[in-house]
């Protein structure tokens, strides 16, 4: 375990502030929940959760300037973790309800409803990741984690070019493919909750703990 690595779990009034911070304890980070500028950039990594809706999600970050703290940190190399909606504003833009919300536009690309007979996708499931991904590193192919989403991203657009490779993308099913998690340098992210995810979860957040 990341022993004693200092986290910060970015508190912008969204998500499951206290079952990440559990989480992360567990598997051995020293965990701060705040909205502090100064703590934020100073953590040795930074997880924004979020749950609900993409335009509030995206009007709590914004007011804690969450936006233009994890662009500073990833300007300057610094890991950042999205968890769920927190992966999901990330992105260019989301549309909920014909509403089209800017996001932090880290990453090309829309969130969109899924196009499934049962919505939300609520529940375990599979997933699966690329060769050569750090994050799920040592977890079985049939390792299941936890949803609890109605929209997601269904194109993956950013591809590799000139100084930088490719993006290491992890891909689920639930009535269509849809992105479930991004290894992209610093920038990390999942569609699912590893924080609700049992031990599956806290082999992932571990693995992310030693990237740091």
């Amino acid at each position: 375990m990341a022993v004693g690595k200092r986290v910060v779990v970015l508190d912008y009034g969204s998500g499951n502030l206290r079952s990440a911070e559990r989480a992360l304890a567990r598997v051995g980070a020293d965990v701060t929940v705040t909205a502090d500028w100064d703590a934020a950039l100073a953590a040795d990594g930074l997880v924004v959760p979020g749950v609900g809706a993409f335009a509030a999600c995206m009007k709590g970050l914004v007011s804690v300037r969450g936006d233009q703290i994890v662009g500073r940190r990833l300007a300057g190399g610094l890991p950042v973790l999205g968890i769920c909606v927190g992966m999901q504003i990330l992105f260019d833009k989301g549309v909920e309800h014909g509403v089209h919300t800017k996001g932090c536009g880290e990453w090309p690309g829309t969130v969109e409803r899924l196009d499934a007979p049962v919505i939300p996708h609520m529940g375990w499931n599979t997933v699966k990741a690329p060769e050569g991904s750090v994050l799920f590193d040592g977890l079985a192919p049939d390792t299941r984690f936890y949803f609890v989403h109605s929209y997601g991203v269904l194109d993956w657009k950013l591809e590799a070019g000139d100084g930088f490779t490719q993006p290491l993308v992890t891909w689920a099913e639930h009535g269509v493919p849809f992105v479930a998690a991004v290894e992209n340098g610093p920038l990390t992210a999942t569609q699912f909750h590893p924080e609700k995810s049992g031990d599956a979860g806290a082999a992932l957040l571990a693995n992310w703990l030693r990237t740091l």
